[in-house]
Order: C-alpha cells, then sequence, then structure tokens
C-alpha cells in the first residue's frame, strides 16, 4: 500500500473482526455517509478481511437488487473510491437483510447471521429516533445485547427534556452506558481533535485562554443547501433542534472545557458536562428574545441559482414557523470565561458553506502602531472545520520597506499540507473508534440531557410568541439582526471584518 495512504498513528490500533449492522440501511444517511466511509476505510486496507457489513431495512429486496443500490450510490458519494476491483471487493462483505417494523421474529433470523460471542457487533440506528427503544427491544429479546454488542444513536435525540429522557430510559432498560455511541459526527473531524491538542500540548496558548485575554468567541455552522427534500422532518426539528443543541453546543464544550485529567472518555466528558451545566440559563423569554435571532429564508440565489423559499419546498407547509437560522448569544459562568459572550450561529441557504471557531484576544492595552482600516482584524485563531480543515493565527505584521506599516498575516497549519497521509473524514473516524470500543468522541447521557435543559427556554419562548421567524434572502448571510447581536458588543462576525 502506498505509504501516503497510511492512517494516522490513533488509528493505528488493529481493528477486531466485526460486523456492522446497518438499520435504516436502505436511507439516506447510509447512501451519502455511512457506507462511503466503510468504502474508504476499506479501500485504505484498516478493516479486516473477515469484516462484515449487515443492511437492515422495511423494503423487500434482494441481494443483487440492494448492491445495484449500493453501487450507485458510492459512484455518487466516494467519488475518490471508484477502483472497480476495491468496489466489487467492499461489496462482497455486504448483505441485506428485510426487518419490517414490527416484526419481533426478525430480529431471531437477524441474531441467527451474527455472532456476538466472538466477533464486535455494532447496531448503527440510522433510523427515526422514535424507533430506538423498538429496535433496541428486538435486538434484546434476540439475545443481541451482550458485551460485545455496541449500539450507535444518530441525533436528534428527542425533541425536548422529557422525550430525550424517556429514549434513554428506553434505551438503556437494554444496554449499558457504555455499550452506547451517542454521535455526534462534528467531533470525530481532525480539527476539532487538534484544537484539544493545541489547547492541552502546547505552553503557548493555555495561560491566554481566558477571559482576561479572550474579548469573545464565535462558532459558525453555515449550509448552502435547503432541506433537500427532507421538508416534512425539518419542519418537525428546525435549526435549534437539530444543530444548535448538539453540534454547536458540543463544540462550544470542546473551546471552553477545563483540562481533563487524562485522556480517558470519562474524564473528558466529565469537562464537557461542567460547561454544559455552567451555561447561563435564559431566564425569561425577554432575555431569549435580547439574546437570541431566529430566521428563514426566503426566495434568492445560490451561486447564481435561483432556490425558492422555504415555504415553497418540498412537503413544508404553507405558514410554517419553523426556523432555518439561529444565531444566539450564550454566557459560560466560571472563572474562566464569566464575561466572554460566545455566539453561535448557523442556518441554511446561507452565502458560503463553512463550519468554524473564531476565538477573538483581546487588542492590546496600549497601541503604538497606526493601524490600516483596510487591515483585517488581528489577533484571532481561527479553526476552518469544513470545507477545508485548518489552524489560523491572525497578527499584525510590518511589511517590508523603510516604513513602520502594518499589514494582515497570518500562520496556517494546513492538515493537508502538513501531514502528508490519507485522513479518515469524521464518519469513518467514529465508525472505527465504535468498533474499537472508544467512548470519548460520542456524547454521554447526562451531557445530552444537559443541553436540551439549556435549550428549552429558547423553544419554550419561540413556541409561545406569535412572531414569525425574521425573513432573509437565500444566499445572504441570514437576518440583519445577527449582524446587531453582535454590534451590542462592538464586534462584528468573521465574514464582516
Amino acid at each position: 500500500m502506498n505509504p501516503s495512504l497510511a492512517l494516522p498513528d490513533l488509528s493505528a490500533e488493529p481493528l477486531p473482526a466485526f460486523d456492522m449492522v446497518l438499520f435504516g440501511g436502505t436511507g439516506d444517511l447510509a447512501a451519502r455517509k455511512l457506507l462511503p466511509a466503510l468504502l474508504a476505510a476499506h479501500a485504505a486496507g484498516v478493516l479486516p478481511h473477515d469484516a462484515r457489513i449487515l443492511a437492515v431495512g422495511r423494503r423487500a429486496l434482494s441481494r443483487k437488487r440492494y448492491l445495484a443500490q449500493v453501487a450507485e450510490a458510492l459512484r455518487a458519494h466516494a467519488p475518490s473510491c471508484q477502483d472497480a476491483h476495491v468496489l466489487e471487493a467492499f461489496c462482497q462483505r455486504l448483505s441485506y437483510l428485510r426487518l419490517p417494523a414490527g416484526d419481533t421474529a426478525g430480529y431471531a433470523r437477524l441474531a441467527g447471521r451474527l455472532s456476538p460471542e466472538t466477533r464486535v457487533t455494532v447496531c448503527y440506528l440510522a433510523t427515526p429516533p422514535d424507533q430506538f427503544a423498538d429496535i433496541c427491544a428486538g435486538l434484546a429479546a434476540a439475545g443481541l445485547n451482550g458485551r460485545n454488542v455496541r449500539v450507535v444513536l444518530e441525533k436528534p435525540l428527542g425533541r425536548d427534556l422529557a422525550s430525550s429522557r424517556a429514549i434513554n430510559a428506553a434505551v438503556g432498560e437494554h444496554f449499558g452506558e457504555d455499550q452506547l455511541y451517542r454521535i455526534d459526527h462534528y467531533l470525530g473531524k481532525e480539527s476539532v481533535q487538534n484544537l484539544m491538542a493545541i489547547r492541552f500540548a502546547n505552553v503557548l496558548f493555555e495561560p491566554l485562554w481566558r477571559r482576561e485575554w479572550i474579548h469573545h468567541v464565535e462558532i459558525t455552522i453555515a449550509e448552502t443547501l435547503g432541506v433537500e427534500g427532507r421538508g416534512a422532518f425539518y419542519d418537525r426539528t428546525g435549526a435549534l433542534r437539530d444543530m444548535v443543541q448538539n453540534h454547536l453546543l458540543q463544540l462550544l464544550c470542546i473551546v471552553a472545557m477545563e483540562p481533563p485529567a487524562s485522556l480517558d472518555a470519562d474524564a473528558i466528558r466529565d469537562e464537557k458536562l461542567k460547561v454544559l451545566q455552567s451555561l447561563r440559563p435564559f431566564a425569561s423569554a425577554e432575555e431569549v428574545a435580547r439574546h437570541t435571532v431566529r430566521g428563514q429564508y426566503h426566495a434568492g440565489a445560490i451561486d447564481g441559482e435561483a432556490v425558492c423559499a422555504y415555504t415553497d419546498e418540498e412537503a413544508v407547509p404553507d405558514g410554517s414557523r419553523t426556523e432555518t437560522f439561529v444565531a444566539l448569544r450564550a454566557e459560560i459562568g466560571n472563572w474562566r470565561w464569566a464575561g466572554v459572550p460566545f455566539f453561535l450561529r448557523t442556518g441554511k441557504r446561507l452565502a458560503a458553506r463553512t463550519a468554524q471557531i473564531v476565538i477573538n484576544f483581546r487588542d492590546v492595552p496600549h497601541p503604538l502602531f497606526a493601524i490600516p482600516v483596510v487591515c483585517p482584524r488581528a489577533n484571532r485563531l481561527v479553526i476552518h472545520l469544513q470545507p477545508e480543515e485548518s489552524i489560523r493565527l491572525y497578527l499584525h505584521a510590518k511589511e517590508p520597506g523603510d516604513a513602520m506599516r502594518l499589514q494582515p498575516a497570518y500562520l496556517n497549519l494546513d492538515f493537508y499540507e502538513m501531514f502528508r497521509m490519507r485522513r479518515a473524514d469524521a464518519y469513518e473516524r467514529l465508525l472505527l473508534d465504535v468498533v474499537r470500543g472508544r467512548l470519548s468522541l460520542f456524547m454521554r447521557r447526562d451531557e445530552l440531557e444537559q443541553a436540551w435543559r439549556w435549550v428549552e427556554p429558547v423553544l419554550a419562548a419561540w413556541e409561545a410568541t406569535d412572531a414569525l421567524p425574521r425573513p432573509y434572502v437565500a444566499g445572504s448571510w441570514g437576518p440583519a439582526a445577527a449582524s446587531a447581536l453582535l454590534s451590542q458588543e462592538g464586534v462584528t462576525w468573521q465574514e464582516e471584518c
């Protein structure tokens, strides 16, 4: 194998023999993310020769017809792995089992095709969360809940704290907490993990990582896509449940957590939980109105192509009040972060596809130099999560010449350029972590419930008001009120500098 395709050392530990069971195996997530991730691991020679993948679905499909659908999906979503021999060998690992909802006998058939006594068995529940309890009960009834069985739960896990608790309780009747992997794929991104390395392995940043030196923090996940045929699901969910309660709050935890005592999974998750517990709650509807912005996209253009309004999307009802954009101000009430605003933002049909964390350090206390107005704000660390993964430290530097003129400059850690090796994408990394039994990058039940507890006052305030989400034109950066949210602190979003 080409040395440039070797995985990083963190993933070099050999995988045990395993079976990967994909519930919802004919669905969108399996086609777009899970199967391409497993194919990439196979192509890199990471998977054991006897690793097997079993897709479970409700439809009556022959194995031949299922493999034809898989091949079509992989051609669309795994363009870098199109070698015919590789695809053929990967498909030899795949099989299909029909298991309609309510078919309790079907779990016995499933158990007959697995060997959980001698092999790791991963059950990935890529289904709506309201099916989790029934699936886990069926697995347990068939004896598929032993120590070698691990269950991956997709988000959003519930619609609120009560429903999340109900799902967790139902799943917890059959599986121990150390068997449950609540996945958030943003935690599998290299740049997120590198943020922990930069903070806790380098003395340079840790003394500065506090309220005395950091003015504010921005966390943005922006999409150019709309609801992409998932209007019925999205209209029941909205951006707050879909993105803020999980992805954005998890990124906030990685930024703000204290150094863990070790890299043990519970040591890391204990520190993340403390951050969630320290988030100042929204005390009233008036405070929610002052510190949050919800928006909904109207017709506009993305990359020169006209796109419709959210309410004109398929399966979205007229007059829908579901938000497709959220911006909010959060504050962490502890000694390290007291008084530092954290601005979280996410939305669909925005001007660019990007995900980034921006650490804005305070200005120097006594400026000696005239900073050009056109010079972008320096003293900031930008962690790019997508589309490229990099970390940039922006600063002011003197331009060549005999005059003391400053120009913008940055130090760039580009992971593609720095590390000449194949890198697993987020889903591949997390799937392999499940097989290896690594829980560090997965949410614990108390983390999830604390996140819902913080989000619920916002949900309640929005549902109680007659106000509609603020409109914004597709292809923009959201409602003007999102910029006003930061202007109260005398700052702007990264792209507005």
